[in-house]
């Protein structure tokens, strides 16, 4: 798993924990899902995950994690992951912006993405194929880079792991769990709270000021591929000025999350949330007991 900020490691056994605990559950919408790290674990646990994130790098992690099934696509992966491994470096916009430009990467290792990156583009592969491929590429590129985690800067001096050489490995596929096939979305929170019924609910929306797509813009634009324009000393993409969430509004926050949950069609909902943001534990409480 690559390296994430408000990753939920630690919590999963309890967020397991409360989902097991009710009863009935078979399928369950992870609607912020990040890393999927949550969704992992619940589709490893038999669950039906329904992940979605706004986020396009979030989306294709869900694609990979929750809706690709080892049992189908394991073997297309690896003979793939293998070939693109072999390719040498090529310099592109990937090494001009994130390894000359800022430095979150080396050289060496940026012309090794573009390379990879420009040929898993060219293979028009079907989508929970290609979000494989993107992952391990995501993933071996988080092994080398140079940074504390977050991309809002680089660190002054080469961390040890960045002269490291880029290597891509088969991510960790799951088989399909017995509840059935998980899917990946990436629609705004409020459109995906009502796309499908389901039993159970899992929240984690942002709860503060500090937007993901500004903390990891570099693997949304190695997702996307779309070589944007960009600012600022980390060369974050230009649309991270304009795709504002209104969860990352103190103004916003409690009547966008209360339209959310106007909007969810689940029997149950488990929340995980911190009580340093936007709103005290009390808070959190009221909104959820008015359901």
């Amino acid at each position: 798993m690559i390296k994430y900020l408000g990753s939920k490691r630690l919590l999963v056994p309890a967020i397991l924990g409360a989902v097991r605990a009710v009863p009935g559950t078979a399928t369950v919408l992870d609607l912020f899902s990040g890393t999927s790290r949550v969704g992992m674990a619940l589709k490893a646990a038999g669950f039906r995950v329904v992940a979605n994130d706004h986020n396009a790098y979030a989306t294709t992690l869900a694609r990979c994690y929750v809706a690709a099934d080892r049992e189908e696509l394991l073997a297309d992966a690896t003979r793939l992951v293998r070939e693109l491994d072999r390719l040498p470096g090529r310099e592109g916009y990937f090494t001009e912006t994130f390894c000359r430009r800022a430095r979150f990467f080396q050289p060496k290792n940026g012309a090794r993405v573009d390379a990879i990156r420009e040929a898993i583009a060219g293979k028009g592969l079907p989508p929970e194929l290609e979000a494989i491929l993107l992952v391990s590429l995501m993933e071996a590129a988080d092994r080398v880079d140079s940074t504390t985690g977050v991309q809002m800067a680089y660190l002054k001096e080469w961390a040890p792991r960045a002269a490291n050489e880029l290597e891509l490995r088969v991510p960790a596929l799951l088989p399909r769990a017995r509840h059935g096939k998980g899917e990946a979305h990436s629609l705004d929170a409020l459109d995906a709270a009502a796309l499908a019924e389901v039993d159970l609910a899992y929240l984690d929306p942002p709860y503060n000021q500090h937007s993901y797509l500004g903390n990891y813009h570099v693997w949304e634009s190695l997702v996307r591929w779309d070589k944007p324009a960009t600012y600022g000393v980390a060369c974050k993409r230009a649309d991270c000025r304009t795709r504002r969430s209104a969860f990352n509004s103190r103004r916003g926050f409690a009547a966008t999350f209360r339209a959310l949950l106007g909007r969810l069609r689940a029997r149950a909902v488990v929340v995980s949330f911190n009580d340093e943001g936007y709103v005290t534990r009390g808070e959190m409480e009221a909104m959820l007991g008015e359901l």
